[in-house]
């Protein structure tokens, strides 16, 4: 089974949004392991209600965690432990997009595993996903040299939001990490938009 896990350089970069283009272009699985806030309308619903495709499942959540937290403490203030045993990856023959929370580090618990340690026990390929804001260069270049340390393959970096080519071309030329495409600042993303940006993303 090929796994794709979609990581942030933060929060709020729009994760679920490239999650559900690439669960579009690779007719793929969808998985959220861990859920922290937002119980009403979760991010693997986000996604289903954007996909097209039917060929593509959307597995449940190892964790609903109702606090807008990093897991580790949205577990610990609800009385909870994430353990391995339950981030069991789901059994599928299909491709698997799997959207971390957060950004590549954050803690899952008390020990200090993390996103990471998720995509290297799973044996998945990474897509970054970058917007341009004050300060991103750092962060972009910071989360890029710990995946690249850590031995994990990369498959490239997605841009969101408004462009900033000067801070794109020196992320891109620092790393030689590939540019999968960009994807604009939008008013609302509908299921047509999804299957539109899923276009240029097929050669994943």
């Amino acid at each position: 089974m090929r796994k794709v896990f979609v990581t942030g350089i933060g929060t709020d970069v729009g994760k679920t949004i490239i999650a559900a283009i690439l669960t579009e272009a690779l007719q793929a699985d969808y998985w959220k392991p861990i859920q922290c806030g937002s119980l009403e309308l979760t991010d693997t619903e986000r996604v289903k209600r954007l996909v097209e495709s039917k060929q593509s499942y959307f597995h449940s959540e190892a964790y609903l965690l109702g606090t807008p937290a990093s897991p580790h403490y949205a577990a610990e203030v609800e009385d909870k432990k994430i353990h391995w045993g339950r981030l069991k990856v789901p059994e599928t023959e299909n491709t698997l997009v799997i959207e971390g929370a957060g950004g590549i580090l954050v803690p899952f618990n008390y020990k200090g595993e993390s996103m990471l340690d998720m995509a290297k026990n799973w044996d998945a390929e990474v897509v970054i996903v970058s917007r341009n804001y004050l300060g991103s260069i750092n962060h972009t270049l910071l989360t890029l040299k710990v995946l690249m340390d850590s031995g994990v393959k990369v498959l490239g970096i997605i841009f969101n939001g408004e462009e900033n080519p000067s801070s794109e071309e020196v992320i891109l030329k620092a790393t030689k990490v590939p540019l999968l495409g960009r994807i604009k600042e939008e008013y609302e993303f509908t299921k047509d938009l999804i299957t539109k940006y899923s276009r240029d993303y097929v050669f994943i």
